[in-house]
């Protein structure tokens, strides 16, 4: 599997083929008072497992579902049923969301047989496909973690490239949370963006039924936005989610080296000594 997205088509016509492991990525703010694990044991995907962003995270950073070390990485998703040879499809429960996320994380730990279902769950029942509440008792794999440091930047990394600008840092909120006229969704941070950085807000690069848009209309998204797809990109959002959705887009678009900054906002504004524009 080298395509980082699949069609329900191609998913339906899989279900049965056991090298195909399909994952629920669902995930939400806090906000919308959604329990996704919840959502998960009244209606799937037949066969599917219920990956927990919040859960295989290292829970000891004070950030929000930030990655964990490799071995904590392979422990968990080989507990879910997932092994070193087999294919992943990651879907979420709002079409292409959190799915992206569990994508980037999977090719982090250099899992790259692995895509996100273009369109998620709603497409999946709009066209009538079946989803069960049958509990799944997924067979324990061997899962082998092996991780890429160049496909995330860390706090440190981001600071440096403020003055030497050898990476284009793109963010994926909302118009208004980067230009800080929009209150941030967490409390304590301040408002604004990463200096010298760009906007090109996730949702911008959806079509109507929550697919992702082709691949020529998302390289014109990003030009529009003032990026150089021949350049080094990092995207960044409010807590490494959304910004996954840009990953997704930029290797759609043939730029699969695209790293995520995974602190993202949170870790940005709640620092004192990192600088923010409005």
């Amino acid at each position: 599997m080298s395509a980082a997205l699949v069609s329900t088509d191609w998913l339906a016509a899989r279900l049965e083929d056991p090298t195909v492991r399909v994952v629920d990525g669902s995930w939400h703010m806090p906000q919308a008072k959604r329990d996704p694990a919840r959502e998960f044991t009244e209606a799937h995907l037949p066969g599917a497992v219920f990956f927990d962003i919040d859960a295989i995270a290292d829970r000891s950073s004070g950030l929000p579902h930030m990655l964990p070390a490799p071995e904590v990485f392979a422990k968990a998703v080989g507990a879910l049923g997932i092994g070193d040879d087999d294919r992943v499809v990651v879907y979420d429960s709002r079409g292409v969301v959190s799915a992206a996320r569990v994508w980037w994380t999977f090719r982090v730990f250099g899992h790259d047989a692995v895509a996100a279902l273009d369109g998620g769950l709603p497409k999946w029942r709009a066209e009538g496909r079946p989803v069960t509440s049958d509990p799944v008792t997924p067979t324990p794999r061997r899962f082998t973690a092996r991780f890429r440091p160049g496909l995330v930047r860390e706090v440190t990394r981001m600071k440096a490239n403020l003055a030497s600008k050898s990476e284009q840092v793109v963010d994926a909120r909302s118009r208004g949370r980067f230009a800080g006229t929009e209150p941030e969704p967490r409390a304590g941070l301040r408002g604004g963006h990463i200096p010298g950085s760009l906007n090109l807000p996730y949702d911008d690069l959806h079509a109507p039924d929550g697919t992702l848009r082709p691949a020529p209309a998302l390289r014109e998204a990003f030009v529009a936005a003032g990026v150089d797809l021949t350049r080094p990109v990092v995207t960044t959002c409010g807590s490494g989610i959304t910004a996954s959705v840009l990953a997704l887009a930029l290797h759609r678009v043939g730029r699969a080296d695209a790293a995520v900054y995974d602190g993202s906002w949170t870790e940005w504004a709640s620092r004192p000594e990192t600088p923010v524009e409005p």
